[in-house]
């Protein structure tokens, strides 16, 4: 295994919640990986769950997920379906619907998120960032964000995709008192891991905190998937709450 060089996620504190769209180290095989930290109890009250092609976020405690706002707490993070859409919010499943032949991730985050906005959780106004990998081997990042005077900016990122290497998008710059929306453009970083629960344990590792610092992780989950049209992927999913038997 190659170390990875996950340096810029571990600088961030608080990053919220994230993507990392890249290739192995043996440049064998493509990589997604989506993750989530929360600080307020409803955003912690939350795991990931497999169910066919989709990754779900689901509660952990119901009572506790009602403090919050469902609509942006539970949604699909991320759907393998002829292509792969990955996304902080319900937008994902019009991503998945977009992706078709001939068509560029970047022309299906343009018209998949035409009618999205930035979420509503004032005053954060917590950016909307998104992914997608079509059969071609062809990847693209979106941000969606609220500038200083109300207005929507939208942001789409063409992916290279090079062995051990990855593109980071994060909805927030690292600080956990600021809480300002990540800027962009998507960070650069290296990949070590060749498999789906090498990688899922990379991240999760660089999102742990130093000694004495609040531990914000939620959960992350890591696809890989082969070269060409095919969608056979593998994935590892990494609960804090069943990893560390954390039930508050």
């Amino acid at each position: 295994m190659t170390p990875s060089s996950l340096e810029a996620l571990r600088r961030m504190a608080y990053p919220g919640r994230g993507i990392v769209v890249g290739m192995d180290p043996a440049g064998e095989r493509r990589a997604v990986v989506y993750f989530v930290t929360g600080r307020s109890p409803s955003s912690r009250a939350r795991r990931l769950v497999r169910e066919g092609g989709t990754v779900w976020t689901k509660p952990t405690d119901a009572d506790v997920l009602k403090t919050g706002n469902p609509e942006l707490l539970i949604y699909p993070a991320a759907i393998v379906r002829g292509g792969l859409a990955v996304s902080n919010g319900r937008q994902t499943a019009d991503i998945s619907a977009g992706i078709g032949p001939g068509r560029s991730p970047r022309d299906i985050l343009e018209r998949a998120l035409e009618r999205w906005d930035y979420e509503p959780d004032a005053p954060i106004f917590t950016p909307r960032i998104s992914g997608c990998l079509t059969a071609d081997g062809r990847a693209a990042l979106s941000l969606v964000s609220r500038s200083d005077d109300g207005a929507t900016i939208r942001k789409i990122y063409d992916v290279s995709l090079e062995s051990g290497r990855g593109a980071l998008l994060t909805t927030y710059g690292g600080d956990p008192d600021s809480v300002r929306p990540f800027p962009g453009p998507p960070l650069e970083v290296r990949l070590g891991a060749s498999s789906a629960e090498g990688l899922a344990e990379e991240v999760y590792d660089a999102l742990a905190p130093p000694p004495g610092a609040p531990d914000f992780r939620v959960a992350v989950v890591a696809l890989t998937l082969p070269p060409g049209g095919s969608w056979s992927d593998e994935h590892k999913i990494i609960n804090r709450q069943e990893r560390m038997g954390d039930h508050g």
